[in-house]
């Protein structure tokens, strides 16, 4: 007992979530923009990876950090251009289209990532973004170092967090969105041009993806490989249910996630003959018991995977 009480109180704890929640959070809202517009996007694994490699490519290859991040943005935006045109201009079923990109796109990021990076024993290296001590607030005792010694595109991942749920629910472009992800054809009677607020959504949505990929790369590790993003993409689309679809909850869910996949990493090292399995396991499990029970009470976008026609009923 006395273990976890040192555990919970330990300020590398909860520096640990932040990092953690960051990929997390960008992901989250990418996915819960497309699907406020009423689109699924399930590219977000596929993105995720690329955003990861090209973003990581482009440091190594001479691109400062933030142009790395930049540019898994832009690749971000190209897939969700692509994710775009199948949906919402061809009327694709929208499952079958997100995981063709996931599949085209994490395939590719391999082939580009071998085709470039010659092969080594170990993997090559950059220099990833440091951590920024934040004055004044970063000296506090256990609040410092727990939040205000994080690296600049954590402290951004909150600042859009909040940005979008302000421009959601606060803005006429917000109206719009919930408008089109609702009802389409009433938003086309209100002089809102649904394909285009589509378009936008899953654009920008994505970009936003790519950019949670290119931390894992330019932030939280140096390096690029295959398998790195984890899952964390289906964890983000599991968490805009948890989240009602509001910025707000996405970031505590992506928060919550974070705190069960820190404390495991760390209760391994304390708790004795369990098999470490167990504890991989449990913030999923966790996390699908937490969905479970806010799921029921969910309002879900009603027009939500529903293709549009323009003048069509």
């Amino acid at each position: 007992m006395n273990a976890i009480v040192d555990i919970l109180t330990s300020a590398g704890l909860w520096a640990a979530i932040l990092r953690i929640a960051t990929p997390l959070v960008f992901g989250t809202l990418g996915a819960l923009l497309c699907e406020r517009a009423g689109v699924l996007n399930l590219g977000i694994e596929g993105i995720m990876t690329f955003g990861a490699m090209i973003g990581w490519l482009a440091v190594y290859h001479g691109a400062d950090l933030w142009t790395g991040l930049l540019v898994a943005a832009i690749a971000g935006m190209v897939f969700g251009l692509l994710h775009s045109a199948l949906t919402v201009t061809l009327g694709l079923s929208q499952h079958v289209s997100g995981l063709g990109v996931t599949l085209f796109a994490s395939s590719f990021s391999y082939y580009l990532f071998r085709l470039i990076v010659p092969v080594a024993g170990t993997p090559p290296t950059i220099v990833p973004f440091q951590p920024i001590n934040i004055p004044v607030l970063s000296t506090l005792p256990f609040v410092g170092p727990a939040f205000f010694t994080q690296t600049a595109p954590t402290y951004l991942a909150i600042v859009m967090a909040l940005l979008l749920a302000y421009v959601v629910f606060h803005t006429p472009l917000g109206l719009a969105i919930r408008m089109t992800g609702e009802n389409p054809h009433a938003a086309e009677a209100q002089g809102v041009n649904p394909m285009r607020i589509r378009y936008g959504a899953v654009i920008v949505g994505s970009a936003l993806m790519g950019m949670g990929g290119a931390f894992l790369t330019l932030s939280a590790f140096n390096s690029f490989f295959p398998t790195m993003v984890q899952g964390r993409g289906w964890i983000c689309i599991a968490l805009v249910v948890f989240s009602s679809w509001r910025p707000g909850r996405a970031l505590f869910g992506a928060l919550l996630f974070a705190f069960f996949d820190a404390f495991q990493l760390r209760l391994q090292t304390v708790v004795q003959g369990i098999p470490y399995q167990i504890f991989l396991m449990t913030p999923y499990v966790l996390s699908i018991a937490a969905l479970a029970a806010m799921a029921r009470r969910a309002r879900v976008p009603q027009a939500l995977m529903q293709s549009y026609r323009r003048g069509e009923r």
